[in-house]
């Protein structure tokens, strides 16, 4: 990909030393009784990071939901089976244990801070934290629907309450319009601590902008006045190019490595082929990232794997050498995705400056070219019937949400919970029906709550069960107004 970042990366040095007091025997250095806040939310960041890129079966599975991969010889995740290995409680742990309680004690460690001369950087750190929280527990909600919430990570309350999804959503606007509202960009933050941005305040400013646009956008068909108030209230404050993206820059050396390379290079397993759904869409459409997408052509032909079904290895294309490097970089929000966003919002209605066509444009030129496509490419792309915005598929009255939600499926390639939650929101592109399975209705549109919380947490589980009718894999999100197409 042709993308230049300038991202710092935190190093750590480790000193050794001897002493001859006999008290430093007694001393856990390898456990310091007090983490430094900067490294507690460096370690928030890294896990976070890790946990939206992982494609081990065991703790994110959402490429293969987004139907983007599938399996080769187990292929029970591909056919929704997250109860044999227990994946909700791994998801849970990742965000809410690891990645959340760091974060957490994080803000406590620095908000403990004294010294009169750093309030104006502590603020800063602060506010940062406030915004990656707000980003997880909204990924949280669109995972489960239901989460524990206003009286989660408190380690005085064993059993927390779930909070119902809306109110979740509306509680995380204000904290990131507060957020906003409180950082200085002429003022310093984390430095290299921040594996996002380098310690840069001004584009964590467009973070937590870009992030309004997608808490509002996902709320649209379920709160349209929120929602456009919080879109319009954000736009001209968001991500403007590439460069502002929020991404992580793994290393070459572990365990700074991105986790796809970790997870099929390293292990040399070959469990995954590229999903016939994906393939198939962009063979139609002679799409141009084929080449960045994928590899190894069939009879000089990018074949996809059967969704669901068991593939032999040999046969079907494969992952791109590219997003299989130790270095690819792990995407937490593009610019791509966030035009796609607002070409959803002019279509709606809302007051943003330009039109949908214009959003919908923007959104495939960015996507192409950052794929390390040429304008060449965009241009011909774009003059296609079935692409440009005048002439693509229109099924229905509201024909915009297959028009934009399968151009914004392909441009989220590798980030499987968005593409998969644009799916559930949208109802398209029309995704294939795996082996064990009859209908496009028995294509998952959240994960049970973890086995874990029926037994640890019984009384608070069982009242969000029965708020939310159900602990189906089928149960509908509060933002998921529509059935999906067939």
């Amino acid at each position: 990909m042709k993308r230049k970042y300038i991202i710092s990366v935190l190093l750590a040095s480790l000193f050794v030393g001897c002493t001859d007091k006999f008290e430093d025997f007694n001393t856990d250095k390898k456990n310091p009784p007090v983490v430094p806040g900067n490294s507690l939310f460096t370690n928030g960041q890294k896990e976070l990071a890790d946990q939206v890129n992982q494609t081990s079966v065991n703790q994110n599975v959402f490429k293969l939901w987004a139907q983007y991969w599938t399996e080769t010889t187990y292929i029970d995740e591909a056919n929704y089976d997250i109860v044999t290995r227990n994946i909700p409680e791994t998801v849970y742990r990742y965000y809410i244990r690891e990645s959340l309680k760091d974060l957490t004690e994080a803000a406590r460690v620095i908000s403990e801070e004294t010294d009169p001369t750093t309030q104006s950087t502590i603020q800063n750190r602060l506010m940062i934290i406030e915004l990656l929280k707000a980003y997880a527990f909204q990924q949280l909600v669109d995972i489960f629907g239901m989460i524990p919430y206003s009286e989660a990570l408190n380690i005085d309350n064993v059993y927390p309450k779930y909070d119902d999804g809306a109110a979740v959503y509306s509680d995380l606007i204000a904290k990131v319009d507060a957020a906003i509202d409180g950082l200085d960009a002429n003022e310093e933050s984390f430095g290299s601590a921040d594996l996002f941005y380098g310690g840069d305040v001004s584009k964590w400013i467009k973070f937590g902008n870009s992030l309004k646009i997608k808490l509002g956008i996902s709320i649209a068909d379920a709160n349209p006045t929120l929602a456009e108030s919080t879109i319009v209230s954000a736009v001209d404050g968001a991500f403007a190019s590439e460069a502002d993206e929020c991404l992580i820059q793994y290393q070459g050396s572990s365990p700074n490595q991105n986790p796809l390379y970790q997870e099929i290079i390293l292990t040399g397993r070959k469990d995954y082929v590229v999903a016939n759904t994906f393939v198939d869409k962009l063979n139609a459409l002679q799409d141009p990232r084929r080449d960045h997408f994928f590899s190894n052509k069939i009879n000089g032909e990018y074949v996809g794997g059967i969704y669901g079904h068991a593939n032999a290895y040999a046969n079907y294309s494969h992952i791109s050498d590219g997003i299989l490097q130790a270095t690819f970089p792990g995407f937490i929000m593009t610019y791509s995705e966030i035009l796609f966003y607002l070409a959803e919002a002019a279509e709606r209605g809302f007051a943003v400056p330009n039109t949908a066509e214009e959003y919908y444009n923007m959104g495939i030129t960015s996507s192409i070219l950052s794929w390390g496509g040429t304008q060449a490419d965009v241009d011909t792309y774009l003059a296609r019937t079935d692409v440009a915005y005048a002439t693509a598929p229109d099924a229905s009255a509201e024909g915009w949400r297959e028009k934009i939600g399968t151009q914004s499926w392909i441009a989220n390639y590798t980030k499987g919970l968005e593409a998969w939650t644009t799916w559930r929101r949208l109802d398209y592109p029309v995704f294939n029906v795996p082996e064990q399975w009859t209908s496009v209705m028995d294509i998952p549109t959240r994960f049970t709550f973890p086995v874990e919380e029926q037994t640890l947490n019984q009384t608070k589980y069982g009242e969000a069960v029965n708020a939310m009718g159900g602990d189906e894999l089928t149960i509908k999100i509060f933002w998921d107004k529509f059935d999906a197409n067939e």
